[in-house]
C-alpha cells in the first residue's frame, strides 16, 4: 500500500464496515456493504447498500463524493461487483468516477463476481489494495458467504427456557417465560433474518405471527422508511394450516410445506416436502434458492431438535429465564440420542443479561 499508512486504511475500512451495518436488517438477498471514499486524508464521500434494487454501497458514495471522487481511494467492505443484476456494475461506476485506489474488505464469493471485479478494475490502471480486516468483513454476511459456497443459508435456532432447560408446562402453556427485554431481542433476530421456519404445531397452539412488530427496526433508504418481513415457513406435512390463521393475514409472504400430495393454504406460497432423512436439508436448499442468506428456526422441541440433529444447525441462541417449571415440563429439544458419544458439544460465543434474563450464543461443535 504505497504511499499510504496502513493504519490510516484501517481506520478507514472499519468506518466502512460500520456502514455496511446500517443494512443489516433490509438488503437481503444481497451482501451487505459499505463504501467509504477518501481523497487527500479527508472523508469526500460514503454510502451503504439498503436496499435489493436500489444503489449499491459504491454508488451512494460515489454520489455523496461528486467530482471529488476522482483520484481518490474507495475503501469497500466487498470486492465490487462486475456484472449486471438489478444495478449495473459497481467496478464500471468506480473506474468512470476516476477513483486512483481501491481497497476492499474481501473477496465476493458469488460467481459471478468472485475475482472479476478486481480484474476489471486492475484493468483500468487503478492500484488495488486488500483484502484488509477480512474477518471483520466477513462478518458483516455470514449467511450470504455460506449460501454461495454451500447452496445452503445459516441457521440459528432459538430457544426460550426456564433454569431447568424446560420450555413450557405439560399443558402447553409457555407465555411467557423469558421477559420483554428477551422477547424485543427476539425481534431483532427475526428482522435479520431472511426466513423464519416453524411447526405447524406451534401455529396451531399459539397462533403466531413470527412478524417483525418493533417498528423502530424499520430502514431508512432511498424510499423512506422501510420495514422487511422475513418469509415464513411452516412445516405442515398434514396440511393442517387453518385459512384464518394469524400469520396468513400479517403482511410478507408465507411458504406452506406440506408433504407430497397435500394441498396448500389460498394465501401462501406453497411447496411440498421430500420424504427421507435429508428432507430439512432439501428444504434449506430451496430456500436458498429463494435468496434466503439467514434462517431463523423458532419451533417446538421436536422441529428444532430434529434441525440439530442433522446437523444443519449454525448456531443457537437461547434465552434463560431464572425460574423453575419442573420435570413434567416440555423439554427444550428431543433428541432421541442414547449414549454420551452422540451427544453434541457447544461453544458459547456470547453470554449476556437480556433485562431479567440470561441470553447465550452458542456454536454446535458437529462430530465428522
Amino acid at each position: 500500500m504505497a504511499g499510504t499508512d496502513d493504519r490510516d486504511d484501517a481506520v478507514w475500512m472499519a468506518r466502512a464496515i460500520q456502514l455496511a451495518r446500517r443494512g443489516w436488517n433490509s438488503v437481503t438477498p444481497n451482501p451487505r456493504v459499505g463504501c467509504v471514499l477518501v481523497r487527500n486524508g479527508e472523508l469526500v464521500g460514503e454510502g451503504w447498500h439498503c436496499r435489493a434494487g436500489e444503489p449499491h454501497a459504491e454508488v451512494h458514495a460515489l454520489r455523496d463524493a461528486g467530482a471529488r471522487a476522482h483520484g481518490a481511494t474507495a475503501y469497500v467492505t466487498l470486492e465490487p461487483c462486475s456484472h449486471h443484476g438489478r444495478t449495473a456494475p459497481c467496478a464500471e461506476a468506480l473506474v468512470s468516477a476516476g477513483v486512483a485506489r481501491v481497497v476492499y474488505g474481501m473477496q465476493d464469493p458469488f460467481s459471478a463476481v468472485a475475482g472479476r471485479g478486481l480484474e476489471r478494475l486492475r484493468a483500468a490502471r487503478i492500484e488495488v489494495c486488500g483484502p484488509l480486516l477480512e474477518a471483520e468483513a466477513a462478518a458483516l454476511n455470514p449467511g450470504y458467504i455460506k449460501r454461495q459456497r454451500s447452496g445452503l443459508p445459516r441457521v440459528t435456532v432459538k430457544l426460550a427456557m426456564s433454569l431447568d432447560g424446560r420450555t413450557a408446562m405439560a399443558s402447553g402453556e409457555s407465555q411467557w417465560i423469558t421477559g420483554p427485554e428477551a422477547r424485543a431481542d427476539v425481534q431483532r433476530l427475526r428482522a435479520a433474518s431472511c426466513a423464519v421456519v416453524t411447526g405447524i404445531g406451534t401455529v396451531l397452539h399459539d397462533d403466531a405471527r413470527l412478524t417483525v412488530r418493533e417498528l423502530s427496526l424499520a430502514v431508512n433508504c432511498a424510499t423512506g422508511p422501510w420495514l422487511r418481513q422475513p418469509l415464513r415457513v411452516v412445516l405442515d406435512r398434514g396440511g393442517q394450516l387453518p385459512d384464518n390463521a394469524a400469520l396468513l393475514r400479517e403482511p410478507g409472504s408465507v411458504l406452506h410445506v406440506t408433504a407430497t400430495g397435500r394441498a396448500g393454504v389460498a394465501g401462501a406460497d406453497h411447496w411440498s416436502l421430500p420424504e427421507g432423512s435429508d428432507a430439512l436439508e432439501c428444504l434449506l436448499r430451496e430456500l436458498a434458492t429463494r435468496g434466503c442468506n439467514e434462517v431463523l428456526v423458532e419451533a417446538g422441541p421436536r422441529l428444532a431438535g430434529a434441525f440439530v440433529a442433522a446437523g444443519l444447525v449454525d448456531e443457537l441462541v437461547v434465552y434463560i429465564a431464572f425460574k423453575l417449571l419442573g420435570s413434567s415440563a416440555r423439554p427444550l429439544l428431543e433428541l432421541p440420542f442414547e449414549t454420551l458419544a452422540q451427544s453434541v458439544p457447544l461453544t458459547v460465543t456470547d453470554e449476556r443479561a437480556v433485562g431479567a434474563d440470561r441470553r447465550l450464543t452458542l456454536t454446535p461443535v458437529y462430530q465428522s
